[in-house]
């Protein structure tokens, strides 16, 4: 197997470095995954765009409908039917309870005064079960991305998801981010902007990432013990990243004004914990009702409607329609996006009061989209590719459990980003020798198969998925390849690596 193994890794070594990617230090452009414009390679670019990449009898399905029908279809995802895998996948316990029913079954707890200490067996069955959130958050997220039929739907909750990052990795989070998923994301991902910001701004999960369940104004009745004074940490990162972008012309007495209008936005606390479900609690008592200035507007004292207010402000500001097209053609388009169409999409964004699903079909319609030579040039993120390989050789053939520790790996842990703004989308965050060569390895391990009933993918079945995916570079390397590497190049090719 080892001799096996670095066959592999040769030919696909010779392979990147005949495409013009030299492995010691100097990256190059990849040349679009096929040469000249065709309908084929118009099929692949949408699939590739719109999806995770083709799944078998996907490249036939768009054939069939056409173009334009696919993109019509997968902005309209109530239309199509889903498994029912999937749908007891949604049933789970775990993903359809609110984030306080989550805390009051799953936290973790010490035993009370008077009680016994807890055994090393019973704390490790309490720490198991405090985990089950987050493992089936993790689970039905890969599941889905793999195999739902909503694919435009799975692409923009990870889109989405890291925009508005929340890290597992902090605290109660990690409890709750499969209910931020569930609740704050995806009933949103192509609806209204104004409703995902306002989603986010309440849930728990971004609550206590971002530290605002703290924020309380310094001289207000509930300033005490650690609720001590006010805490900009969302308030930045709300206009930063969030809405306005960097550069979107606020000031640091902007950031200022928009952490004291947020003052007392928090957790339940108390008997409030014991009742609540969802989790968002105004605390009357830690808010600021002075009047406020921001970006030049005043806002006066009316308690948790200054919130809606600043909200409302953010979402209808042109930075953020400038800044939230941008990313939107930076995803879907090219890593530095033309600044036409980023105009055109933020405009659009405007017109219409930041209804997603209507900029995402101007920008699918745009000659900068449909421009071939955008073609295969967007290098996938590690989650990316392998939900793309899955996809192209099945599901039945990778498990949750794989994939999870393959994202760790690659130092692209689901739901475990520790930064605010979220894993990189472009080339330059993903592309260097170490993660190339982890690749190549992770393409060779499942071509061969996993756990002990494995079954090794055949290439003629990833050709009959593909179709002409391959570029006649890497055709040529395939067709001159040993039968049993054949499908371990096609994994590990330049193409599967770009979208």
């Amino acid at each position: 197997m080892a001799k096996q193994y670095c066959k592999i890794l040769r030919f696909s070594l010779s392979l990147w470095v005949g495409l013009g990617i030299w492995l010691g230090g100097c990256y190059g452009a990849i040349p679009s995954a096929i040469a000249a414009p065709s309908t084929d390679a118009d099929i692949v670019h949408i699939i590739n765009r719109l999806s995770f990449g083709p799944s078998p009898g996907d490249i036939q399905h768009v054939r069939s409908i056409g173009i334009d029908g696919y993109i019509q279809e997968q902005l309209s995802p109530e239309t199509l039917k889903e498994s029912p895998e999937l749908r007891r996948q949604r049933q789970h316990p775990t993903l359809t309870l609110k984030p306080m029913q989550l805390e009051r079954q799953y936290a973790y707890k010490q035993p009370g005064k008077g009680q016994p200490k807890l055994s090393p067996a019973e704390r490790k069955k309490r720490r198991q079960r405090t985990g089950i959130p987050f493992k089936k958050a993790s689970e039905a997220r890969l599941i889905r991305a793999v195999s739902s039929s909503h694919q435009l739907e799975e692409v923009m909750v990870n889109f989405w998801f890291n925009h508005f990052n929340v890290s597992a990795n902090k605290g109660k989070t990690r409890l709750w981010v499969g209910a931020y998923e569930q609740q704050a994301i995806r009933p949103y991902v192509l609806g209204s902007f104004r409703d995902l910001l306002g989603a986010t701004a309440k849930h728990p999960a971004m609550l206590f990432y971002l530290d605002n369940w703290q924020n309380t104004a310094p001289n207000s009745p509930g300033a005490r013990g650690r609720f001590k004074g006010l805490n900009e940490n969302y308030a930045r990162e709300l206009l930063e990243l969030h809405t306005m972008g960097v550069n979107g012309g606020f000031s640091q007495a902007d950031v200022v004004a928009a952490a004291q209008i947020l003052t007392g936005w928090g957790l339940p606390q108390g008997r409030q914990k014991m009742k609540a479900t969802e989790g968002f609690y105004f605390n009357a008592r830690r808010h600021d009702p002075s009047r406020k200035t921001f970006m030049g507007q005043t806002i006066t004292g009316q308690g948790i409607a200054e919130g809606e207010q600043l909200l409302d402000i953010l979402a209808n500001h042109p930075a953020t329609a400038q800044h939230i097209s941008y990313k939107l053609a930076q995803y879907f388009v090219a890593d530095t996006p033309p600044p036409a169409l980023v105009d055109r999409l933020a405009q659009r964004f405007q017109a219409t009061d930041g209804d997603i699903r209507a900029v995402l079909e101007t920008l699918f319609q745009s000659s900068e989209f449909r421009n071939p030579q955008v073609y295969g040039q967007k290098f996938k993120t590690p989650y990316e590719y392998l939900i793309s390989m899955a996809r192209v050789v099945g599901n039945p053939r990778v498990n949750p459990q794989f994939m999870t520790r393959s994202l760790r790996q690659f130092s692209m842990p689901l739901y475990e980003c520790r930064t605010p703004n979220g894993y990189g989308n472009t080339e330059v965050s993903w592309l260097n020798p170490d993660a190339t060569i982890r690749r190549i390895s992770l393409a060779t391990a499942l071509a061969r198969g996993q756990g002990r009933k494995r079954t090794i993918v055949q290439s003629a079945q990833l050709e009959k998925t593909l179709g002409t995916y391959f570029s006649d570079q890497t055709q040529s390397v395939i067709d001159g390849s040993p039968q049993r590497l054949r499908a371990a190049l096609m994994l590990g090719s330049p193409e599967m690596m770009y979208r």
